[in-house]
C-alpha cells in the first residue's frame, strides 16, 4: 500500500466530515435522537459518516470498512480494515464542549497502524505520517495542502509526578481509586480520543479507561498515540491491545507513556 497516498486520503476525509460536523454544531440547533444501545446520535454524525465512508470507499474498494454509524460493518471479520467514528464524543458535541473528535484509522493484523484524530472545534490534527510517525498539524487546515507539521512524542515522566488525564463523561469510582494508586501532580479531563492525543505530545502521561468503548473509539487515538512512542495495554493483565475483535468491543485498557510505571489493576 502506498501509505502517503493513504495519509493523504484519510487526513482530507477527516477535514472534510469535520466541516461537516462544525456546520451543524454552530447551528441554533440539531436534532438529538437515540440508536438501539441508547447512545445519542445526531445529523452530524450521520452527514460525516456519509462523507468519510464515500471517500473511503471510493479510494480503496478493496479494504473493508468498518464505521460506527452503520451496523451492518460490525459483523464483519478482517486483518486489515479501515475503522471510523466520525464524531467521536457526541455528548459533548451536544453540550457544545468541543471535545468531539473524527476517527479514521487502518488496522493490519491486530495493530492501528495509521490514524488520524481531527479536533474540528478545537483547531487540532493529529495523524502518523507516510513513515508511522505521529505529527501535529497546525491550522488553517486546506483540503489538499498540507499545512506546517510538527513531530509528536511522549513524555519522559516523573513517576512521582504524574499528569493524569481521564474521560470528561465516563468518570467513576473505579477509575478515581485506580488513578489513587499512582503519585498524580496533575489531572486533566478530556472527551473523545483527544486524551490519546494529549498523552502522544506528552501533555499527559497517563490514561486509564475503565468503562464501555468500541474499536472505532480507540483506534485512530492508539495509532497516534503508538507514533508517538506510546503503548496502549490491556487494563486487567497490561498484555498488548488488539484489534478486530468479536462485535469489535473493547476490554478496558490504560494508554500511557512506556517511562510511567503501571500499577496492577
Amino acid at each position: 500500500m502506498d501509505h502517503a497516498h493513504l495519509m493523504q486520503v484519510l487526513r482530507s476525509a477527516a477535514l472534510e466530515g469535520g466541516r461537516t460536523i462544525m456546520e451543524i454544531y454552530e447551528a441554533d440547533d440539531f436534532e438529538i435522537r437515540s440508536k438501539s444501545d441508547d447512545s445519542p446520535v445526531t445529523a452530524a454524525d450521520e452527514a460525516a459518516d456519509a462523507i468519510i465512508s464515500d471517500r473511503l470507499r471510493r479510494a480503496f474498494p478493496d479494504i473493508a470498512l468498518v464505521t460506527e454509524e452503520q451496523a451492518d460493518s460490525h459483523e464483519q471479520s478482517a486483518e486489515r480494515f479501515l475503522i471510523v467514528d466520525p464524531l467521536d464524543g457526541t455528548k459533548e458535541f451536544i453540550q457544545r464542549r468541543g471535545d468531539f473528535t473524527v476517527n479514521i484509522a487502518l488496522v493490519e493484523n491486530g495493530v492501528p497502524t495509521f490514524g488520524v484524530v481531527y479536533a474540528p472545534a478545537k483547531g487540532r490534527l493529529f495523524y502518523t505520517d507516510a513513515s508511522g510517525q505521529s505529527v501535529e498539524e497546525s491550522g488553517p487546515f486546506e483540503l489538499d495542502t498540507v499545512g506546517e507539521v510538527k513531530k509528536i512524542a511522549v513524555s519522559q515522566p516523573d513517576n512521582t509526578a504524574l499528569r493524569v488525564v481521564a474521560s470528561k463523561s465516563h468518570r467513576d469510582a473505579a477509575t478515581d481509586a485506580y488513578i489513587g494508586k499512582y503519585a498524580c501532580a496533575d489531572m486533566k479531563s478530556a472527551g473523545s480520543s483527544l486524551k490519546f492525543c494529549l498523552v502522544a505530545t506528552g501533555e499527559a502521561d497517563l490514561y486509564p479507561r475503565l468503562g464501555r468503548t468500541m474499536e472505532w473509539d480507540t483506534a485512530a487515538g492508539d495509532a497516534v498515540l503508538r507514533g508517538a512512542g506510546g503503548a496502549m495495554v490491556r487494563f486487567d493483565d497490561h498484555a498488548p491491545f488488539t484489534y478486530g475483535k468479536d462485535g469489535f468491543a473493547n476490554v478496558f485498557f490504560i494508554a500511557y507513556a512506556p517511562g510511567v510505571a503501571l500499577k496492577p489493576a
